[in-house]
């Protein structure tokens, strides 16, 4: 961290003047929306969702990104990224004006997005140009860019007017272009990137910045920034739109009584900052949190017609908020929201001086969530209820959450300090517990772990490791229901007022595959990288995303299709989480025990569809939330679907089991590997291999899974496919957790031979007779489908451990024993993971195949011939390369040890 000494004046005041101006810039951009939103959706007539829904999205975009930015800040320097990004976002608002329809404006908006960006830049920028008690002030007077809101508010309306909301994009593009262009040639490089490039140093590895993200404080901090920075975003687009339609004002005045908000919410955080150094953060975030609170209430409570039964009769009277009062409170609360704001980043380089980037940006990529969650929930809230106020009451209930956790973890910390300790404790005292300046305390991580040494695996290792597993189980199975719901849903969509097509179905059944898959790849990494506990817990709480969102969706015909397919993209988070799960779990179990865990966790888990496709046709007929669940849809025939309860069903379990991975999960130390690490596995043939044979088990398992309701459907529309479908996953799920033993006893390589061969019997015999009308013979021979690619998932795992067994020594000799069993159990998971996320595909890819195969030719045969002759290459795959005599699993299969190689039992 950079102090007075290191860095001079003229060069402080140069890079901080420097940074607010662009984050000024970026901030107008960024909140475009706010104005030209207003004539845009009176152009395309867009409902208050779809108008919520628009202004948010460059929200997601600038906050997603900042996680990113501040990585590669710390990594690049600020200069460098600062300048790329705003000539980025330039182009992206240019871009904006050949928009033509609902869709490309929201492409577009994600482009815009990129300025949102701008402030974790900045916050890492700065704060290496000053020392710890000069940071507040610093970084409050950068933080006071955010009155760019203001600028929006004050100036694109007159823009507009004059020129159309085309002129404000061009104009707002070619300031920021030019001031990007300017800061890289002005800015310095902060002496710290300077000093680094002098020594040679390297830069921190992501899991040297990323590991702060641990700490539990770290989230609640993000708590606060979600509402001083999220709302004030949410806010700020929101209240031009508020004050037009309750207060009747015209659009201009609408703009500068919303920036009076705007500005209070963005020049008083630089006096925060002050305050901040001066009182403490801790006491500053008290302030603002309770004055929210009242001015909340104030705004919340909506107007309102009493009658009073008095002694002379009724009297009568009514309670409304004016509209001056209204942009009085609304400046107040905009006040301490800027306080806020300021208080909470004082934290950050003090007490992450090395994690400036990834913590802030972690913060800031929270903060910046609220200003796209905020106004979508404003937008469906005022919908849901026709209350106008419903906005500020939800943020009048997210103040009382935030103020009471931090109250209680103040109060926890001063509980365990007395006399001179409490004396000594920083202005942060619910800091102290993690606050290690020279490193990073990690909670609930275990240090010493031995799973092959039989005394401590007795003692301590097996009840730590069951733990785990039985914690992560009922996860992946939530993962694996939330993943494949839209297998059921699509199948119901038309029946409750849908008019999608069958290609439309098709495809909604088919992403949540295509993103499963591509999230796994991701998830495979990250494990070693975060932790187990962490990345579980996250992971599954992802989940409440489309599990909420489908629940809000279907209640209304209305709700685009695009809606649907970012909810079906939203679902591949469950798909992804097996991935990292099974990489977790692995490190938990010695050799001996390592498969059936594997097994468990897997079988049990892929059961989740199978649960899903029980569960879900059983909650959709009866209103199993009351009222707080919404309506039902009354069909054709006087029946009743509540078909919202697919989704909200399996939320109070989503949280039950975020909550016991929190706090029952643990992390083990050397379970530690970058991605460079990790990354030997590309050049493996049999990575690449094993990815063949798992997704002719794996991926027909799960592609099956998600294809076979609305295949059923469509051949035998007669039938009432939602009675039966969930057998096929129970089989494949089962005969997973369940034959382990079988590889175990006969060796993987075998198993898998003859799997692909009685799967080929299996899929000539559904051809067969799909073509000749029988369902009971169809449906028999998928059950015997599903029963064997789940015999073939065990199988094709049980090979990996073995076949890097016999690799490594041969491609590694340099290595020791103990280095070389690490190598083995690393490169082992890493390949297990990415296989399974190669397999995945086929949740995507089976279902489409058949949708193709149906448009071209009426039927689904060909997608099935097509997977017979997929079994075919699998079956000559497994027999050439390691069942055949001199095959790389032969001899080790058939209980021979070739000479001059040691054997090496599976991991």
């Amino acid at each position: 961290m950079q102090t007075v000494a290191t860095a001079s004046r003229a060069d402080q005041t140069r890079a901080l003047s420097l940074s607010t101006i662009a984050f000024t810039a970026c901030f107008a951009v960024w909140t475009i929306f706010s104005i030209i939103g207003v004539a845009i959706k009176a152009e395309l007539g867009l409902n208050d969702t779809q108008f919520g829904l628009l202004v948010a999205t460059p929200i997601l975009t600038g906050s997603v990104t900042r996680l990113f930015l501040g990585v590669w800040t710390e990594k690049y320097g600020g200069r460098l990224v600062f300048s790329s990004q705003m000539i980025l976002t330039a182009l992206a608002t240019w871009a904006l004006t050949l928009a033509d329809s609902y869709i490309m404006y929201l492409i577009a908006a994600l482009g815009i997005g990129l300025a949102g960006g701008s402030f974790i830049i900045g916050v890492a920028y700065v704060s290496r140009w000053y020392d710890a008690g000069h940071q507040g002030t610093a970084l409050g007077i950068f933080g006071a860019g955010n009155v760019g809101a203001a600028v929006t508010k004050f100036v694109a309306p007159f823009v507009m007017v004059a020129y159309g909301w085309h002129g404000v994009a061009y104009v707002w593009a070619a300031g920021l272009a030019i001031i990007g262009v300017l800061f890289f040639l002005l800015a310095k490089d902060d002496p710290e990137l300077v000093e680094r490039r002098k020594t040679g140093a390297k830069a921190p590895s992501l899991a040297q910045q990323f590991a702060p993200l641990k700490n539990l404080q770290v989230w609640r901090f993000s708590l606060y920034y979600f509402f001083v920075f999220g709302a004030f975003v949410a806010l700020a687009l929101w209240m031009p739109h508020y004050l037009i339609d309750v207060y009747g004002i015209d659009v201009r005045f609408a703009g500068m009584a919303a920036a009076s908000f705007s500005l209070s919410a963005s020049l008083f955080r630089a006096y925060g900052g002050v305050l901040s150094d001066k009182f403490g953060a801790r006491r500053v975030m008290y302030w603002t949190f309770g004055f929210s609170l009242l001015f909340l209430f104030m705004l919340s409570y909506p107007p309102t017609d009493y009658v009073i039964q008095g002694k002379d009769g009724a009297i009568a009277f009514s309670t409304q908020m004016g509209l001056w009062p209204f942009i009085v409170t609304l400046f107040g609360l905009g006040f301490f929201m800027s306080l806020g704001k300021a208080a909470v980043f004082k934290h950050i380089p003090v007490y992450y001086p090395g994690h400036v980037g990834a913590v802030g940006g972690l913060v800031g990529m929270i903060g910046g969530l609220g200003g796209f969650v905020l106004p979508i929930a404003f937008g469906a809230l005022l919908d849901l209820t026709g209350i106008y106020t419903s906005c500020f009451a939800l943020l009048f209930g997210l103040v009382a959450i935030a103020l009471s956790w931090m109250h209680l973890s103040v109060r926890a910390m001063e509980r365990a300090a007395h006399g001179e300790v409490l004396d000594a404790l920083p202005q942060l005292p619910e800091m102290q517990d993690i606050h290690h300046p020279e490193r990073t305390a990690m909670p609930r991580v275990l240090e010493d772990w031995r799973p092959e040494d039989a005394q401590f695996w007795a003692e301590k290792g097996r009840a730590v490791a069951r733990r785990n597993l039985w914690i992560s189980i009922p996860a992946l199975l939530l993962a694996f229901s939330v993943w494949m719901v839209w297998s059921v849903v699509v199948a119901r969509l038309p029946a409750i007022g849908f008019d999608f097509t069958p290609g439309q179905l098709f495809w909604l059944a088919a992403l949540p595959g295509l993103s499963g898959a591509t999230l796994r790849i991701f998830y495979s990494f990250m494990v070693p990288i975060f932790g187990g506990r962490l990345w579980t817990t996250l992971s599954t709480a992802s989940l409440l995303l489309p599990a909420m969102g489908i629940g809000y969706a279907v209640q209304n015909p209305e709700t685009p299709y695009l809606i649907f397919l970012v909810l079906a993209l939203l679902c591949g988070f469950g798909g992804g989480n097996f991935a990292s799960s099974m990489a977790n779990i692995g490190y938990f179990f010695p050799k001996a025990e390592k498969g059936n865990a594997l097994a468990l966790n897997a079988g049990l888990g892929n059961l989740g569809v199978s649960v899903m496709q029980f569960l879900v046709p059983i909650v959709i007929t009866a209103g199993v939330f009351g009222a707080i669940g919404g309506e039902p849809v009354t069909l054709s025939d006087g029946g009743q679907l509540w078909m919202q309860n697919a989704g909200f069903v399996w939320v109070p379990f989503i949280l039950a089991a975020t909550i016991a991975a929190w706090l029952g999960m643990n992390d083990i130390a050397d379970a530690r590997a970058s991605f460079a690490d990790q990354a030997v596995i590309f050049g493996r043939k049999q990575n690449w291999l094993m990815c063949i044979l798992y997704t002719g088990t794996f991926g027909s398992f799960i592609g099956y899974s998600a294809g076979f309701p609305l295949l059923t459907r469509l051949a035998f529309p007669d039938v009432n496919a939602l009675n039966y479908v969930f057998l096929g996953p129970l089989v494949g799920a089962l005969s997973r957790a369940g034959t382990g033993w079988i590889s175990d006893k006969f060796g993987g390589g075998r198993v898998t031979f003859w799997t692909f061969a009685l799967m080929i019997v299996a899929t000539f015999g559904v051809i067969t007779f799909l073509g000749l009308g029988s369902f009971i013979g169809f449906f028999a021979c998928f059950m015997a489908l599903f029963f064997l690619t789940g015999v073939g998932n065990a199988s094709t795992f049980q090979m990996i451990p073995v076949i890097m067994g016999r690799e490594i020594p041969r491609l590694m000799p340099q290595l020791g024993v103990e280095e070389r069993k690490r190598q083995i159990a690393m490169e082992s998971g890493a390949i297990v993971a990415f296989t399974s996320a190669i397999a995945a595909y086929g949740a995507f890819f089976i279902p489409k195949a058949y949708g193709t195969s149906i448009a071209m030719t009426g039927s689904a045969v060909g997608a099935l011939w097509g997977f017979l002759i997929f079994y075919v290459i699998c079956v000559v795959i497994t027999w050439a390369v390691y069942t055949r005599p001199g095959g790389l699993l032969h001899d080790i299969e058939h209980g021979r040890t070739p000479q001059g190689t040691a054997a090496q039992p599976a991991e």
